[in-house]
């Protein structure tokens, strides 16, 4: 396994967009921690060409891709990891195709009993929320802050996740998160690379 060892933004992409490596660039620029590739349509040869590019974007950058979802895409371009939902299949199966050193994520929602099993199981790391109103998820669980505590003798890196800005972004942080994961406050910026600055700032310097 391969756990995360740093703490700060990790920046999820809203493909898909014509300027999506500009802008995940500018997300690097700014300070992202962990970059997942998140695109959820069909096209699998766009999929494979912006995921394989912005693998040698972060490789320049030194920063962790994960692919969100697709285990398959994830081995294809040599990612970091995977992120896997509820739905995206069984992790020690992830673990199997990807090889120990990935990083290999779960949402946990706002289930710490999720998160224990993730744990036994070999997750790098769980993740909880949302803990905000989430334009991308509107209709996701709300998750209570206190989860993040409850959470913290799994020994595990705890993400955060929805809705999350610059302005509630240190209650998060302040109660265990050790990645605040953030769609729309950072690619939905007018300025990402601003953007994901303010949030990398939530943390304080190692």
């Amino acid at each position: 396994m391969n756990r995360p060892t740093t703490r700060g933004l990790y920046a999820i992409t809203d493909g898909p967009r014509p300027d999506l490596l500009d802008v995940a660039q500018h997300a690097l620029l700014g300070g992202a921690r962990l970059l997942q590739y998140r695109d959820k349509t069909a096209d699998a040869a766009r999929r494979l060409a912006e995921a394989s590019a912005l693998r040698q974007l972060c490789r320049e950058h030194g920063v962790p891709l994960i692919i969100n979802d697709d285990v398959a895409l994830a081995r294809a371009v040599q990612a970091d990891g995977v992120h896997l939902g509820k739905d995206d299949g069984d992790l020690a199966a992830a673990r199997a195709e990807l090889g120990a050193t990935a990083i290999i994520g779960v949402s946990c929602y706002d289930s710490l009993e999720r998160a224990r099993i993730a744990a036994a199981t070999g997750a790098d790391y769980v993740a909880f929320g949302a803990f905000f109103p989430s334009p991308t998820k509107p209709h996701a669980p709300r998750a209570p802050l206190d989860l993040l505590r409850q959470s913290a003798a799994l020994g595990l890196p705890r993400v955060a996740i929805g809705g999350i800005t610059p302005d509630n972004a240190p209650a998060l942080v302040a109660a265990g998160a050790d990645f605040l994961a953030v769609i729309s406050a950072v690619f939905g910026a007018a300025d990402v690379r601003a953007a994901a600055r303010r949030f990398a700032r939530s943390y304080p310097s190692d």
